[in-house]
């Protein structure tokens, strides 16, 4: 089984997300702040996508293994090194760093670009971007850093709002998204996908088929279900019920909603019927979900 990123690191981070007594709901990433004397990290393979922000003033020599391959360079303020899940890799530092680590599980990042982005990601994400500099993207990990310093309400929600904006940044200028074949017909398309979430969208608070899906997606429904499924490795009507349930949690954060207006604006037939499938998707009914997130 891959290890965590900070079971091999050689010190404690100054700051870790995952302390955070205020956890951001969305959870979408953790962030470490670390400040090392030089040192190394042994190879290793993770399960997560790890992006490093670089933020020391002063270039300084590094060396990164990448699936057995060495590369010996300097390292500027603002680059970013971007190790995808899956890559065996190992580092070592010949000067005191100063690091922003952004640690990204691939299905939350794949689901984020598809419900926020309408994007659909290559299953080699990031492979290919070993070294870039990019200062707006560091600046938003910056932003991210300085919200972990104070741990209380605010800072929690600061936090979620600015890993939603690095995340942004990160997929809309270096996501990679999946090829397209030169039959449409064939596969289930980023512009397939974006039609049929806007249709969802749209018609959140109504009834949706699959035959709706379909006609939108401009298919047939056994060859649109069909492709659907491979594609997004779940069916049309369980897609929707997720991203129904997704909705549900995000206006759930907002007090003044009823629990019976949340399931109406979200195309549930009534408040049981929210409560059964919302138990269903979390394991939580929406009351028990709403109490824990209060406390």
């Amino acid at each position: 089984m891959p290890r965590r990123y900070e079971e091999i690191y050689p010190s404690l981070p100054l700051l870790n997300s995952d302390t955070l007594e205020h956890p951001p709901a969305a959870a979408l990433m953790s962030v470490r702040y670390f400040q090392a004397e030089p040192d190394s990290m042994p190879d290793e393979v993770f399960a997560e996508h790890h992006v490093l922000l670089n933020l020391k003033e002063e270039p300084h020599r590094v060396q990164n293994r990448r699936d057995g391959k060495m590369r010996d360079f300097t390292l500027y303020k603002n680059d970013i090194i971007v190790t995808p899940a899956g890559m065996r890799s190992g580092w070592r530092w010949f000067a005191t760093s100063d690091v922003i680590i952004v640690t990204l599980d691939p299905e939350k990042v794949a689901r984020f670009a598809q419900t926020e982005l309408g994007m659909l990601l290559d299953v080699q994400q990031f492979r290919d971007l070993p070294q870039f500099s990019d200062a707006d993207l560091c600046a938003a990990g910056v932003m991210l850093r300085d919200a972990l310093e104070n741990d209380d309400i605010s800072s929690g929600v600061m936090f979620e709002a600015m890993s939603r904006v690095l995340l942004v940044k990160l997929l809309q200028r270096y996501g990679r998204r999946r090829p397209e074949d030169v039959a449409l017909t064939a596969r289930f398309t980023s512009a397939h996908y974006n039609r049929v979430l806007a249709v969802i969208r749209a018609r959140l608070d109504r009834s949706i088929s699959v035959d709706d899906l379909a006609r939108e997606a401009g298919m047939s429904l056994s060859h649109f279900s069909r492709v659907f499924k491979e594609t997004l490795g779940v069916t049309p009507m369980q897609y929707v019920m997720a991203y129904r349930i997704e909705q549900a949690i995000k206006r759930m954060a907002n007090p003044a909603l009823s629990l019976g207006e949340v399931a109406h604006a979200c195309g549930f037939a009534d408040q049981a019927h929210f409560s059964r499938s919302f138990k269903q998707v979390t394991g939580q009914t929406p009351r028990q979900y709403r109490a824990e997130q209060a406390a």
